[in-house]
């Protein structure tokens, strides 16, 4: 089934949740997002082939080297992340996205817009997060 959204829709809380509109707006941002990403991973591996180690100042060199890998580190954060959005585009095509994970409740739609791969509701994402900081206290 195709849906058109209008130019201005933003998902609200009035709405059915995760109404065919809600999932397309969804669905949008993360293949708006994913193609962001890639395309920054063009350009790095663009400006890597282009650049060598032509600097002669062995300080320049470090630091360029430097900055290499920070790109480098940079680009396997957002492969990763590419990875997320895509399982996030598997849930929106399988019915299960903006629900939570571990308690099937609606994941509210503030915390998809502020994180669209988000796969628990705050307060599962806040238990999580404080079973880890016990884990690492022992």
């Amino acid at each position: 089934m195709s849906v058109t959204l209008p130019p201005d829709y933003r998902p609200s809380e009035d709405e059915d949740f995760m109404n065919d509109f809600q999932r397309e707006y969804f669905r949008i941002k993360l293949l708006k997002w994913r193609a962001e990403l890639i395309k920054e991973a063009e350009e790095t591996l663009e400006n890597l082939q282009d650049g060598g180690l032509q600097e002669s100042d062995l300080a320049d060199r470090a630091s360029a080297e430097m900055d290499r890998a920070l790109e480098l580190r940079a680009r396997d954060r957002a492969r990763k992340l590419i990875s997320k959005i895509d399982s996030a585009l598997q849930r929106v095509a399988e019915g299960t996205y903006g629900y939570c994970e571990e308690t099937h409740e609606p994941i509210s739609l503030r915390r998809l817009e502020a994180r669209p791969i988000a796969t628990l509701s705050l307060e599962a994402q806040e238990r999580h997060e404080r079973r880890e900081r016990t884990h690492r206290m022992e």
